[in-house]
């Protein structure tokens, strides 16, 4: 499991198993976050064996499927207020990592500087210089 720490709240990672539900609740997270779409590729794990454990370990389950390479501004709206409410600290997932790290970018485009959330996405791994005209867009969102 490649967990990668985003900030103090928000974890995010490439996909996870059943099995690796056990671990995420013994490192503390509180609120497990799935970006990724059931069936998106053949021998992904379903979704619903997911969630199952996730209850099972006492962590708050959170569906929030988003497609690759087309995250609209309307799942940033819905993916910014589930982060600021959500138990902490999230840990959220998809088939890289990278579409949690946009998503919560382009969240945190509404109240952070673009370098620091450069930075910080950097710092995880994930270059997102790309997305810098989408969090100038974004921080017009206040």
């Amino acid at each position: 499991m490649d967990i990668r720490k985003i900030d103090e709240t928000l974890s995010v990672a490439p996909q996870i198993s059943v099995q690796d539900v056990a671990e995420i609740a013994r490192l503390g997270f509180r609120t497990l976050v799935a970006n990724r779409p059931d069936r998106e590729e053949p021998g992904q794990p379903a979704m619903a064996d997911i969630e199952a454990a996730a209850r099972e370990h006492g962590l708050e389950w959170v569906f929030l499927p988003v497609e690759s390479g087309n995250i609209t501004d309307e799942d940033v709206d819905q993916f910014a207020p589930m982060i600021r409410n959500a138990d902490k600290p999230v840990l959220a997932f998809c088939r890289s990592g990278t579409r949690c790290t946009v998503l919560w970018a382009l969240s945190a485009a509404r109240e952070t500087q673009p370098e620091e959330i450069l930075s910080k996405a950097h710092r995880a791994g994930y270059d997102i210089t790309g997305l810098i005209p989408r969090l100038a867009q974004q921080a017009g969102k206040h």
